[in-house]
């Protein structure tokens, strides 16, 4: 990927699922629905909908990922930073001394030029994509796409013991229970 105002974005090639999980520092393992590319596209592609604070794009975020996703203010900010200083946005002062962020003609032009990515993220987004069920509550995708991945991320440590495994069966047995009361 590259920074320069004339560098297009590339979809990652490794897209094992909905999440992406990749070694961050010390060896962390980081679950992410999207590398930071994609973030800018998105970003970018809904403030080409409408100006929007950095508060009302994080909430578009997590509504168009029905709640599975809500990325923090310490990524929104620095996205929305690199796309000012890129002339792919410019910031314009809104009530209460805000910065409401704009789409410029080359963020139009950098939208276009990313088509094909920009339609795969909105897919992915919308009621097709991971984290968005229709008619389903947001809260409950949330806990279900939770569930997932901490089923996934533990049965990857490696051999579930008979203890550890009788525990988790008691655990999801409850859950369905008490779903089933619900």
């Amino acid at each position: 990927m590259g920074c320069g105002p004339h560098r297009h974005f590339s979809p990652p090639d490794d897209r094992s699922g909905p999440f992406h999980h990749g070694h961050g520092r010390g060896g962390r393992h980081r679950g992410r629905l999207f590398d930071y590319g994609e973030l800018r596209l998105l970003l970018l592609a809904i403030i080409a909908d409408a100006p929007s604070h950095g508060y009302e794009l994080i909430k578009t975020v997590e509504e168009r990922f029905g709640g599975s996703y809500s990325p923090s203010p310490g990524v929104i900010y620095p996205t929305l930073s690199w796309l000012d200083d890129m002339g792919y946005a410019v910031i314009e002062p809104a009530e209460g001394g805000r910065k409401r962020y704009r789409i410029t003609q080359e963020g139009k032009a950098f939208l276009d030029a990313n088509r094909a990515a920009i339609d795969e993220l909105m897919a992915r987004a919308g009621g097709r994509g991971p984290g968005r069920r229709e008619g389903v509550p947001a809260p409950v995708v949330r806990a279900m796409e939770n569930l997932k991945l901490a089923m996934r991320l533990r049965l990857r440590q490696g051999d579930v013991s008979e203890e550890a495994a009788e525990a988790i069966a008691a655990a999801l047995d409850l859950a369905a229970r008490t779903v089933a009361k619900s």
